[in-house]
């Protein structure tokens, strides 16, 4: 079974009574913390619980040391996946709004704990969900604990320090998962530096997407990263962003189109940039 799984709103209105079924709604603002749970109080998909990419899908921010999203503790989120009825071979769906970026997070912390199959991610989200004209629940999910045991795989992972090694081998193919003008360095909303790692290529995490919100078919995202790629070999990819969250987005395109699952630069650049040794570069 294909790591990167995708679900239409129609199939899952046919699988959401299947026993077992975990379905995790993953909302989230940059702008509005508490805006996931709130909109996740005013109506989600039956059966849903709630994943809050700050304190369930992130670990502990330390200013100056960490990125803004760090990844959580994997025991801790263990247990989370337990206390919403994950079990080892339960089928989980992961929506967002729509774009998939805070789904895409939750389905890559589930591939690096060792959970790769019955993993999907509703294509386009609520929005489409809202499109197909399905209803919204405001009940509580009956959940049973589960008993998923995942251990982390490091391998997928890779350290500031182990990147800026990389950084120059004409190997690395170094992905930047936010909009150009973040990349460039022409505007930065969010972190007090602006530009991108020296090497690194933009990868906009929302040109995955067509104008419906949904992923783009694989043979299009096949094009998009093979342009990216050129003659080096996919296993030495390493996708980063801005914290760590829509990397996974790439991530997880990647694998539709028939990719390996590449590195992931968790830190991203919110980490990059809290040492001022390590070099950034403006503009394309």
């Amino acid at each position: 079974m294909a790591i990167a799984q995708l679900i239409s709103p129609q199939a899952l209105d046919l699988k959401k009574e299947q026993a077992g079924l975990v379905i995790l709604d993953c909302r989230f603002a940059l702008e509005d913390p508490d805006y996931g749970q709130r909109s996740y109080a005013e109506g989600h998909i039956a059966g849903a619980s709630f994943a809050d990419l700050e304190r369930d899908l992130s670990g502990r921010m330390v200013k100056g040391v960490t990125g803004r999203h760090p990844l959580p503790d994997p025991a801790q989120l263990v247990e989370r996946l337990q206390a919403w009825g994950i079990n080892a071979d339960s089928d989980v769906v992961l929506y967002d709004d729509g774009p998939g970026a805070f789904a895409a997070r939750a389905w890559w912390l589930l591939a690096w704990l060792g959970k790769r199959d019955g993993v999907f991610i509703l294509d386009g989200g609520l929005k489409a969900w809202h499109a197909a004209g399905l209803p919204l629940s405001l009940d509580a999910p009956g959940t049973a604990p589960g008993s998923f045991v995942g251990k982390p795989d490091y391998s997928l992972l890779l350290s500031a320090e182990q990147l800026q090694k990389r950084l120059g081998q004409p190997t690395l193919t170094l992905l930047d998962a936010r909009a150009q003008p973040r990349f460039r360095g022409e505007v930065e909303p969010i972190d007090p530096v602006a530009g991108h790692i020296p090497g690194a290529q933009c990868a906009a995490f929302s040109e995955n997407l067509g104008s419906d919100g949904r992923f783009l078919p694989a043979d299009q995202l096949k094009q998009r990263f093979a342009a990216k790629l050129g003659d080096r070999s996919p296993t030495e990819l390493v996708a980063y962003c801005g914290s760590g969250v829509t990397a996974c987005h790439n991530l997880f395109a990647l694998c539709l189109a028939g990719y390996p699952l590449a590195s992931l630069y968790a830190g991203s650049w919110s980490e990059w940039i809290t040492d001022p040794t390590r070099a950034v570069a403006k503009g394309d």
